[in-house]
């Protein structure tokens, strides 16, 4: 791809806004292409994983977990953020883990997606998962959530009727339809080998 010049803006300098417990918010004073300066307001972000866990019955691993931005209760891929200096693969299992009590003997990178370009630099990488054994969850402190599944039409059937609205989650639910049909490959590997490869 091009370095496209005639696109791109050159960062001048960086106020931070807020640094609370979660967001890290940054007002950039940057160069326009025409010369001209503006201004760019986001959040920093330490990036995320999100699990499409694949039970042998052929069903999907949801949640059901509120969320206080939205005032609703969300129908969500299991995810979560990246603790400082963890690999995304460590995540993604620590994550499946604590908040459904799944493990699973098979991981796959699907690809990586960016929710909210406009105002965050959040990156969230796609995993799959697939020989499912359950155990106990392991919750964080103040962390509520119903772990639900559902078949990949019953999933489908709520995008498309806005039961599910979650930006990752609709991402996902294209990569499963796309996986199930054969026309997305995923390269998979046992647990210990793609932990060791990662």
């Amino acid at each position: 791809m091009a370095s496209d010049p005639h696109l791109r803006e050159e960062l001048l300098a960086r106020t931070e806004l807020l640094k609370g417990h979660f967001l890290h918010v940054v007002r950039d004073t940057v160069r326009l292409p025409d010369g001209a300066e503006a201004t760019r307001e986001f959040v920093l972000h330490p990036g995320a994983v999100m699990v499409i866990a694949l039970l042998d019955d052929g069903r999907v691993v949801l949640e059901r977990q509120y969320r206080h931005p939205m005032q609703s209760v969300m129908i969500e891929f299991p995810a979560g953020k990246l603790d400082h200096g963890e690999a995304s693969l460590s995540c993604a299992q620590r994550e499946l883990l604590e908040e459904t009590g799944y493990q699973a003997r098979e991981w796959a990178w699907a690809g990586r997606l960016a929710p909210t370009i406009a105002y965050s630099d959040e990156l969230i990488d796609i995993w799959f998962a697939r020989g499912l054994r359950l155990g106990e969850r392991r919750l964080d402190t103040g962390e509520f959530l119903d772990v639900i599944t559902a078949t990949p039409q019953q999933l489908q059937a709520w995008c498309r009727t806005g039961e599910v609205i979650d930006c990752k989650t609709l991402v996902g639910a294209l990569w499963l339809q796309n996986v199930l049909r054969g026309e997305w490959d995923l390269d998979w590997q046992d647990a210990a080998s793609a932990s060791a490869a990662g």
